[in-house]
């Protein structure tokens, strides 16, 4: 995986160690993977924003080539690496973009450290204070069904190692994700340790701060970073409304069905 003009190198933080790539200069801008992804996911997306920023795109815990240690899924710890980041790569303020679940993570930053990020972009997750859709709730009964299998101890790790549970998940929240981009995501979760990794990451964060949501609990958190969420007009359990932009040809997996439209959104909401 190598990309024209993209260095590496790894930032030993408390308890992990994070494989990060960076590509330009300028004013930074931090791209943040969603699962079961890792920093592969904006290849596309990348080189166009590098010539206008310094754009860096690490592996989040767990995932790509960081570590994947036996705990620190949890809400605090994952904040920790993401400051803990920002300050190893003297980094005081950040354009922030993020998929997924990151979008969570991006926007508990924003709610404790508003002066970190300039602005945060956000794909395919809605706002965190949103009222809670009962619809959508459904909808993530009905094709999100995952969610119920991976955050149970050994049952997590097995469903991500042999039963091709994340391929299933590339494939069918994805327009047309081509069948190479869907092994080598996928292949991650071979090793054991990042298996119970995806399973942990759901069960100490995914699971828990979706449930804060659909609850309403982040209603009365006060946002004063700018937000833009993109969301897919194909996605199949999350649907564009009044506070959101609607991206024709995607679903869930923006960034690889519709990255010339992340392309678009980041630089003009960014400023350029």
């Amino acid at each position: 995986m190598e990309l024209q003009g993209v260095s590496h190198r790894f930032v030993e933080l408390s308890g992990v160690r994070l494989h990060v790539t960076e590509a330009g200069s300028g004013e930074p801008v931090v791209l943040l993977h969603g699962f079961p992804q890792h920093w592969w996911e904006w290849r596309d997306v990348l080189p166009a924003l590098a010539e206008h920023y310094r754009v860096i795109c690490p592996d989040l815990r767990g995932f790509g080539q960081s570590s994947a240690p036996a705990t620190g899924y949890d809400r605090e710890s994952l904040l920790g690496d993401l400051t803990g980041l920002l300050d190893a790569l003297q980094l005081d303020r950040v354009h922030l973009l993020t998929h997924d679940w990151s979008g969570i993570l991006g926007t508990l930053l924003c709610l404790r450290q508003p002066e970190r990020v300039q602005d945060h972009l956000m794909l395919a997750i809605p706002p965190l204070g949103a009222k809670p859709d009962a619809a959508m709730f459904g909808r993530a009964l009905r094709h999100g069904w995952f969610n119920l299998v991976l955050p149970w101890p050994g049952l997590g790790p097995w469903a991500l190692r042999r039963t091709g549970l994340a391929k299933t998940m590339l494939r069918g929240h994805s327009v047309d994700m081509p069948e190479d981009l869907v092994e080598l995501f996928a292949s991650q979760f071979q090793e054991p340790e990042r298996a119970v990794a995806g399973s942990l990451l759901y069960r100490k964060f995914i699971q828990p701060e979706g449930m804060r949501m659909m609850r309403g609990e982040y209603r009365a958190e006060q946002l004063t970073t700018p937000t833009r969420v993109l969301i897919g007009a194909e996605d199949r359990v999350v649907r564009a409304g009044p506070d959101t932009h609607e991206i024709a040809g995607a679903s869930h997996f923006l960034v690889d069905d519709r990255p010339d439209a992340v392309v678009e959104h980041a630089l003009e909401f960014f400023g350029r």
